[in-house]
């Protein structure tokens, strides 16, 4: 672990905002210093991608609130082990949080990924008194196409409404990170065949159906995002409020696209409070008190 620390810290005097997101291996080996336990490998649906673990804090407790958090990965790749850093940080905040895989292409296509989604949130509303978790203060969370999956999930109701469950009244908030939320028109040839024809396409996007009717969302971005353009948040922000929804929103000055999500994990808080800024809103939305 210390061998471990030593290589992140090197990785954060490296000079740049990305030189210094240090390797997956380093902030997962990070995690075990954070106060959680975790369970792997559980299945909530049939297909060999429909897997998640559960992160929970550690000590007695129970009614926690409970976060379900989609990794990105442009869609086309990414697997929950690479998230740990992410599921330890939040359990260390006194959440429930679960982390799923889902399809991706080329075996998938829009909306397979919505679906997996949808099908995830639904095992943990439904397990979470299982792990110390209140189901009914339930928290969707995603970075990058993770993110868009969060927004989807939380803005287009027919998602979760094909599980029994209603985004208006059973997600407590959404957070999106670095999130594309309105990215037409599409200038890869893979995205193109990911998200269909193009006339069918305005409907991949979350910012189409944002209604006012949605969960309050806290939106984060980086100016240094040369993945995602930050006018996605920004964009997004503006329609739920046009629409009098709720939204909170934080430009992280020295975050890019991987380093807004590296902040989760120890010593790359230093980059942006984006942990604790996350905490603090699931903890309002939620309706917990803060914690020290």
């Amino acid at each position: 672990m210390r061998e471990a620390l030593l290589l992140a810290l090197a990785a954060l005097a490296g000079g740049t905002a990305s030189a210094f997101f240090a390797p997956v291996q380093v902030l997962n080996a990070l995690a075990g210093l954070e106060d959680h336990r975790r369970e792997t490998d559980i299945a909530y649906g049939e297909g060999p991608r429909q897997r998640l673990d559960v992160y929970t804090p550690t000590g007695a407790g129970e009614g926690r609130p409970v976060v379900v958090f989609f990794y990105g990965g442009g869609w086309e790749e990414g697997e929950r082990s690479s998230y740990r850093f992410v599921g330890a940080a939040l359990a260390s905040r006194g959440f429930v949080t679960v982390i799923a895989d889902y399809r991706v292409y080329p075996q998938a296509r829009f909306p397979d990924f919505i679906e997996d989604g949808a099908r995830a949130v639904r095992w943990a509303r439904d397990h979470a008194a299982g792990f110390g978790g209140d189901g009914r203060r339930l928290v969707l969370a995603g970075h990058s196409a993770g993110a868009h999956i969060a927004a989807m999930l939380s803005f287009d109701h027919q998602w979760l409404k094909a599980v029994g469950l209603d985004a208006g009244t059973d997600i407590a908030g959404m957070v999106g990170l670095a999130g594309p939320y309105d990215f037409l028109p599409l200038h890869s040839a893979t995205l193109a065949t990911i998200f269909g024809p193009e006339a069918q396409r305005a409907r991949t996007q979350p910012i189409t159906f944002v209604d006012g009717r949605g969960p309050p969302a806290f939106l984060a971005t980086g100016p240094n995002d040369r993945t995602v353009d930050p006018g996605n948040t920004a964009r997004l922000a503006a329609r739920i409020r046009q629409h009098g929804g709720e939204v909170t929103t934080r430009t992280y000055d020295r975050a890019d696209h991987r380093t807004l999500i590296g902040a989760f994990a120890r010593p790359l808080r230093l980059i942006a409070p984006v942990l604790d800024d996350t905490a603090a809103f699931i903890r309002k939305t939620t309706g917990e008190a803060a914690r020290s």
